[in-house]
């Protein structure tokens, strides 16, 4: 996609996430009953997920984070899913400073094109969605989550792409997302309908190739816009992966043998597919960030790395 349309794509999913379509890089959010918890920055990673750590963790490791000192104090507990954290007023006051930070937006702009925008555009383009507005209609799922849920969902209600075509499937999508977010158990989702009905808008007008301008939520995203533009919240309440890394005592669980049962499928040795995430399984994987080209080589097994190891 050129350049100037993913901004267009990063523009409307800004406005869905913080108001604003060049997005919010110090936004906290809390929401009684939210299951992410704590909720911070452009795309509102979440804390309860285990992306805040990494994302707080790729910070501290910048030589000049303005923030990074103080926030590196926070790096265990944030590590450990500390929910406390939700009401820790000095850690809310930390991230929204770091937000004004220029290292800060650098980032979460390469944070969240790791963990959201690539795994997305990979996701349409694997399901043949080649439209613009498609895309941005993906990548607002992968933000807001639930994804392949709908997508099925989608399939089996109104049949797959390569039956119906490419324009019909979106709209169809749009139009299933829809009603599950407003008949979701989780009452908060009920109001993130308006979402759908932005896209439906957009869809009215058939603006497919998200030709500039255009108005979302009331804003008006046009090219002068975009070029001022640093380059999305929500998340669905599903149940997010858990981050998988080397920690004391070593993690374990079925997630964890899965992962071991693909890198050995790949050729990298984990050592015993036991369940349990030890050294050997580190240094597979670090061995597999290496050979894929992972931006990030740190043994931890995040959103990145479940897309390449085809578990997204």
């Amino acid at each position: 996609m050129r350049e100037i349309k993913k901004k267009a794509a990063h523009a409307v999913v800004n406005i869905f996430e913080t108001g604003s379509p060049y997005g919010d890089y110090g936004k906290v959010t809390l929401l009684a009953g939210d299951s992410g918890h704590l909720t911070y920055g452009r795309s509102q990673t979440t804390l309860a997920s285990g992306n805040l750590y990494l994302l707080v963790k790729a910070y501290c490791e910048e030589p000049s984070a303005e923030f990074g000192e103080e926030l590196s104090g926070y790096l265990t507990r944030l590590e450990e899913i500390d929910l406390s954290l939700d009401r820790d007023t000095r850690f809310r006051q930390l991230l929204r400073e770091a937000g004004q930070d220029p290292v800060m937006h650098a980032v979460q702009d390469g944070f969240f094109d790791r963990v959201y925008w690539n795994p997305a555009c990979h996701a349409a383009g694997s399901s043949g969605i080649e439209c613009e507005l498609g895309v941005t209609v993906v990548y607002d799922s992968f933000i807001h989550g639930s994804w392949h849920h709908v997508k099925n969902l989608t399939d089996q209600e109104a049949g797959e792409l390569a039956a119906i075509g490419e324009t019909r499937w979106i709209a169809e999508y749009v139009a299933v997302r829809r009603n599950w977010l407003a008949t979701h158990p989780n009452s908060l989702l009920h109001r993130t309908v308006y979402r759908m009905d932005s896209f439906r808008q957009i869809i009215s007008t058939g603006n497919w190739t998200l030709e500039l301008p255009f108005v979302v939520r009331g804003v008006l995203i046009d090219k002068n816009m975009l070029m001022f533009a640093p380059s999305a919240r929500a998340e669905s309440g599903e149940r997010q992966p858990r981050i998988l890394k080397l920690r004391a005592p070593y993690m374990q669980g079925d997630d964890v043998r899965t992962l071991q049962q693909l890198l050995s499928d790949r050729g990298y040795d984990p050592g015993e597919i036991d369940g349990i995430f030890g050294p050997d399984t580190e240094k597979a994987l670090v061995g597999f960030q290496k050979e894929a080209g992972l931006e990030k080589v740190d043994g931890i097994c995040g959103p990145a790395t479940r897309t390449a190891l085809g578990l997204e």
